[in-house]
């Protein structure tokens, strides 16, 4: 009978451990958990918890005054520190500086995502070069140079190895989903070793400098540096049937894999269009077995197209850039970037605490 009522009890763990409904966690926002900058735009916003006890923060970062476009051409990464992983942030140096148009990274690095792989802190990012002129609109010259890379440190306090090439870039078949350029990625420790990194790409249409429609891929690596082996396929896709009549599903995804719920792979995504939360602009939450076949999780939705503060205020914008942290593999905290107002001249990062 002990025996009996102890596998019934396993079952039951296990049945409710493979749930994750990180909706049900989310908890309204301090007014102080956030990192923002008078002097800078910041965007995006990347945590982990360093060997040194400390709260550790990689994010983008552009003068202010040159607007909010400027992230193309103008945006570094770099680095903040805190005691608790609600901030306040202090910031402590720029990990990934601009390093001339000779390299593929030399004009802007963007879109920082930290991973522990293999005990190293692996900084993956988006570069490009270009010629640098700011206009009333964006860049196409630097955004379409975007491409993906890896610096991988000991210390989460660097310094920070970089490569003379990027691990992902695009693919020569110009009818290819990732044709024109790639970004926006996220990687992460594979089950198996190795790595799985999941990446944005838009394809090349002739005659449109932007391009067309936006997806989303996977790479695979036995080791952060690479060589990286793209999979064939997309991802993040919707079953609906009119899916592909839209430019872009879902965006920002931060993927990781979890043993406390289901021994699989989860993803927090940008839900772009609402087809997976049925809120334009949520946080949408994916699952995976593989890491290459996604579907939404059994409780997709995380947020709805705005986030509370705790002083009982409603924020201006949805977050994008989606990232979490964790306690061991607890989720703790839900990073994003965020506005408070229309024209984007204040951007920032705000922590939204999981319990």
């Amino acid at each position: 009978m002990i025996l009996c009522s102890l596998v019934l009890l396993l079952a039951v763990s296990g049945a409710g451990a493979g749930e994750l409904d990180l909706g049900a966690m989310v908890n309204p926002a301090p007014v102080t958990a956030k990192l923002s900058d008078p002097d800078y735009n910041i965007w995006c916003g990347a945590p982990i918890k360093g060997d040194d006890g400390k709260y550790h923060v990689f994010y983008s970062r552009w003068p202010r005054k040159l607007g909010h476009q400027a992230w193309v051409t103008n945006s570094e990464i770099a680095h903040g520190v805190g005691d608790s992983p609600l901030g306040p942030w202090k910031h402590h140096d720029v990990a990934l500086a601009a390093r001339g148009v000779k390299f593929w990274d030399g004009s802007c690095t963007h879109n920082p995502n930290i991973a522990r792989i293999g005990g190293k802190y692996c900084l993956f990012y988006v570069g490009n070069y270009g010629d640098g002129v700011l206009g009333k609109g964006l860049n196409w010259t630097h955004r379409n140079h975007q491409r993906i890379g890896v610096a991988i440190a000991d210390s989460s306090n660097g310094p920070w190895q970089r490569f003379d090439q990027p691990i992902v870039t695009i693919s020569d078949d110009k009818t290819a989903f990732d044709s024109l350029c790639v970004t926006n990625p996220a990687g992460c420790e594979h089950a198996d070793g190795g790595v799985l990194l999941v990446y944005k790409a838009v394809e090349y249409v002739e005659g449109k400098i932007g391009g067309g429609k936006v997806r989303y891929g996977a790479a695979m690596a036995d080791k952060p540096a690479g060589p990286y082996m793209k999979k064939p396929g997309r991802i993040f896709e919707s079953d609906d049937g009119d899916a592909g009549k839209h430019w872009m599903l879902a965006e920002d995804p931060y993927l990781w894999f979890s043993k406390q719920y289901g021994n699989r792979y989860y993803a927090v995504a940008r839900d772009v269009v609402g087809k997976f939360t049925s809120a334009s602009g949520g946080i949408a939450l994916f699952q995976s077995e593989d890491g290459l076949n996604w579907k939404p999780a059994s409780h997709p939705k995380v947020l709805g197209a705005r986030y509370q503060w705790a002083d009982g205020t409603t924020s201006f914008s949805t977050i994008e850039r989606p990232a979490m942290l964790f306690d061991g593999e607890t989720p703790i905290v839900l990073f994003g970037a965020a506005s408070d107002n229309k024209n984007r001249d204040g951007t920032f990062n705000v922590q939204i605490p999981l319990k």
